[in-house]
């Protein structure tokens, strides 16, 4: 749903926008960043209110936020200390490069929980996601895609990481993302990456060209597949939590003192880590008290033992549909 902008509300932004004005931009070439989009604020005013777009007046983060890990807290934490922070990110490229199908690292059913964890770092504002069909995008050039973001989405300014490539072929840099912003009278801050700590002792496969070392969804994945979750937590700033739909459990067992579910690999909404047994893990379900547990996936299925035998009550008339996972670390 539109959210209209009031007058009152583009004032107090534009008094943000101007207080911030002396922070300088962290592109390669160190480039101030001077504008802080009057000439925007001033034309909005003159638009009715059901003509303005979701992120009007906003502050988008640009990426692709696959694993929302700690990179991306970071744009959004930097969008927001100017005025509304925006995840702007684009789907259906998978289908408009012929790209493999593979599953999420966040299910979509979780990213509002993992973005409302992001609140304390962004002066307790959720941010919030705003998506574009890629389709309608791809053959863009770098100018008609900020003059896309200023005329159309009407957006005050952006947040971006120094690597960031945009427009038909990724033809723009950050250089450029920053020019063509003051072109169109919009606020842009470009940020250093957010590096992984640990990539001088991880031997990431270097097929990723824009990978210099830096914290990214690549690392993620690399993580997940040889079950290092101490490392997958490092770079999401999180626990990697996997998502579950209960309607597909086809194996729920109670002994004296435990309680064993199992469950095809067909009912996971994100990607789970490699085939192994992972113990200090939560069980979430609904709005009860996670459950400590233990996880064995193998090549089809997930199997969850538990030592709280009460837990294997648990049925669809209870509320919820899904069940969500948070992993410890893997058994040697």
């Amino acid at each position: 749903m539109e959210r209209p902008v009031s007058v009152q509300h583009n004032q107090r932004l534009q008094q943000r926008l101007v207080s911030f004005s002396t922070i300088h931009s962290k592109s390669p070439a160190q480039m101030p960043i001077r504008s802080c989009c009057s000439s925007q604020l001033e034309d909005d005013r003159e638009l009715p209110a059901e003509g303005l777009s979701s992120v009007a007046g906003g502050i988008v983060a640009l990426g692709k936020f696959d694993a929302l890990h700690i990179g991306h807290r970071e744009l959004a934490s930097q969008a927001s200390k100017v005025g509304a922070p925006y995840l702007l990110s684009f789907v259906g490229m998978a289908e408009v490069f012929g790209w493999e199908p593979r599953a999420p690292i966040v299910a979509k059913c979780d990213r509002k929980r993992v973005l409302s964890s992001w609140s304390p770092y962004c002066g307790n504002v959720t941010p919030e996601e705003f998506q574009i069909e890629f389709s309608s995008v791809r053959h863009l050039t770098p100018q008609q895609f900020v003059e896309k973001l200023s005329k159309e989405l009407r957006v005050c300014g952006v947040v971006a990481g120094e690597n960031y490539r945009f427009g038909y072929k990724a033809s723009g840099n950050a250089s450029e993302l920053v020019r063509l912003c003051e072109e169109y009278g919009m606020h842009a801050y470009i940020i250093k990456s957010v590096m992984d700590k640990n990539q001088d002792s991880r031997n990431i496969e270097g097929k990723d060209y824009k990978e210099r070392g830096q914290v990214s969804s690549t690392r993620v994945r690399h993580a997940l597949a040889i079950g290092d979750m101490k490392y997958v937590s490092e770079l999401l700033g999180r626990q990697h939590r996997l998502v579950l739909t209960v309607n597909d459990f086809e194996e729920l067992t109670s002994t004296s003192n435990k309680c064993k579910v199992s469950a095809p690999k067909s009912c996971l909404l994100n990607l789970p880590p490699i085939e192994g047994c992972y113990k200090n893990c939560f069980l979430i379900f609904g709005d009860e008290s996670p459950v400590s547990c233990r996880v064995f996936i193998d090549t089809t299925h997930i199997h969850l033992e538990m030592d709280e035998v009460g837990i294997c009550n648990f049925d669809n008339s209870q509320g919820f549909q899904f069940l969500g996972i948070e992993f410890g670390v893997l058994e040697s």
